[in-house]
């Protein structure tokens, strides 16, 4: 009975190996065809991208500069995340122009509540209008209900909370982790709170 209960072990594992083998290679190619296409979305026409890593609250982001041919760079692109959401952990890519204003936002990965949390990945949704267009701090960067700007999704208050927390993280990395980060004056974004520290005060009166 030994000897059978380890070969069938011995068979699944060699099974599982096998398939994991010659699955690896498809899943990375469709990964990186997804960041391609997202990056397309987000960013201004561009003619490559020069990708740098960070750890932020944990959290592994991507910063990918956008270059034109003759070394002019029109963005950012983030990959960032959160681990806030109603179900936990879930991506964006959050493009940025040279001045900081977001230009774009793509969700990549998520496992919200189907017409719930899920409408953060449609377009115009009120979350991704509440920031297209504007510079993480120069708005008060959280969902009104906790007396800031962005519109929440209906009946999804923790996935519009998740969402802004990775807005923050994305802008914080270009703020601190880009080859050519953007030198405005601008504060980082709290990301504990979502708000920028020249909005903290308003954040406290609210809480």
């Amino acid at each position: 009975m030994v000897l059978v209960l380890g070969g069938i072990s011995l068979i699944a594992s060699a099974g599982v190996g096998y398939v994991y083998k010659i699955t690896e290679e498809p899943i990375a190619l469709a990964a990186e065809a997804n960041t391609r296409a997202a990056l397309a979305e987000v960013l201004p026409p561009f003619d490559s991208t020069q990708a740098s890593q960070l750890v932020l609250d944990e959290i592994p982001v991507v910063v990918h500069t956008a270059i034109t041919s003759d070394g002019q760079v029109v963005g950012y692109a983030v990959e960032t995340a959160t681990r806030k959401g109603f179900s936990g952990e879930f991506r964006l890519m959050v493009g940025f122009l040279p001045d900081g204003k977001v230009q774009r936002v793509r969700v990549l990965q998520h496992a919200e509540t189907p017409g719930l949390g899920s409408k953060m990945t449609e377009d115009g949704n009120p979350l991704e209008t509440s920031v297209v267009g504007r510079n993480p701090s120069e708005m008060n960067l959280a969902v009104t209900k906790d007396g800031g700007e962005v519109d929440a999704l209906t009946a999804a208050t923790i996935t519009s909370r998740a969402y802004v927390d990775a807005v923050a993280r994305a802008f914080n990395a270009i703020m601190t982790g880009t080859p050519a980060a953007i030198k405005t004056g601008d504060e980082p974004i709290d990301t504990s709170t979502g708000a920028s520290s020249q909005n903290a005060g308003k954040e406290a009166e609210n809480e």
